[in-house]
């Protein structure tokens, strides 16, 4: 029997440039996943300071991505509870130039508070492009954790079936995606034509992905106030979606507002997905006829 795991969908709202706050609140939130017997937290993309690139106040409090982190091993470690805390924007400096770049990282920290895997977003959406530094052509890794194969991509990553298929090739089981997505980030055309088209693109995607490459998908993205009654352009959202199944996660799939789900993830359903139309099977065959350039020999 494939094993069962409980997944903590938090849907944080993060207060702009209140990183102390935001990790407080998270942290109330993955206490009380972590009392509920949750096997792994998860928070959105930029979770900790918003994204508020012009600040003068953002590039030093990104300069901190280390004590954060640091502190979230300690809650890991402290609570027994895997974590992934969403995007962390570091701010490096070259020693010898000292030019500044901003990287978009997530991690995996397990329960004993070690750091299992670490992923620079790749995809940059493009009003980020003149901020971060991509990850460009370094390839996309699975790792192990005690929930099995994971991998991990962020936001706009989404949108490229090339990063899940290199995560599947690579024995990635669950992909996890923070992600800081707004109703808002479609042109004003598309619109027109349909206020809640993000939202579409999110609800068709995931479950896409996870059909199509036989695997659990966890999206976690950021959301709005609670009670407030202009939701603004987050789209929330948050879910797990399996194959055969679709989507789970109740109290945030179907609304924008800040909460948290804690889900229960059936890994036989993956396993029985693999039987069914044996993707990850036709992935490793000699006679495969798609090419992906991250692999020595081109070929998954």
């Amino acid at each position: 029997m494939a094993p069962d795991y409980k997944i903590a969908l938090i849907q944080l709202n993060p207060k702009p440039l209140d990183p102390e706050s935001n990790f407080s609140r998270a942290s109330n939130y993955i206490t009380t996943a972590a009392s509920k017997g949750a096997h792994l937290a998860v928070l959105p993309e930029y979770h900790l300071t918003n994204w508020l690139p012009h600040s003068p106040h953002f590039r030093p409090l990104c300069s901190q991505w280390q004590d954060y982190l640091h502190r979230y091993q300690a809650l890991a470690k402290n609570h027994k509870v895997c974590i992934v805390p969403g995007t962390i924007i570091e701010l490096h400096k070259d020693e010898v130039t000292a030019e500044e770049k901003l990287l978009n990282v997530a991690y995996f920290i397990d329960d004993k508070g070690e750091i299992l895997g670490r992923y620079q977003k790749k995809n940059l959406w493009h009003p980020e492009r003149e901020h971060l530094e991509s990850s460009t052509h370094e390839p996309h890794d699975a790792f192990d954790t005690p929930l099995g194969k994971v991998g991990m991509l962020i936001c706009w990553d989404l949108a490229f079936p090339e990063a899940f298929r290199e995560l599947i090739a690579a024995g990635a089981k669950i992909i996890i995606i923070p992600t800081f997505w707004t109703l808002s980030d479609c042109t004003e055309y598309g619109l027109k034509l349909n206020p809640k088209s993000e939202a579409l693109f999110l609800e068709s995607m995931i479950t896409a992905r996870a059909y199509e490459n036989t695997c659990a998908v966890v999206f976690v993205n950021a959301g709005a106030s609670t009670g407030k009654k202009d939701k603004g352009a987050y789209a929330g959202l948050s879910r797990v979606a399996l194959p055969f199944v679709g989507p789970i996660g109740e109290e945030t799939m179907g609304t924008a507002e800040e909460g948290m789900s804690i889900v229960n993830v059936d890994m036989e359903i993956v396993e029985e997905a693999e039987k069914n139309y044996a993707v990850r099977k036709d992935l490793v065959n000699e006679e495969w006829h798609y090419t992906y350039r991250h692999q020595n020999k081109g070929k998954l």
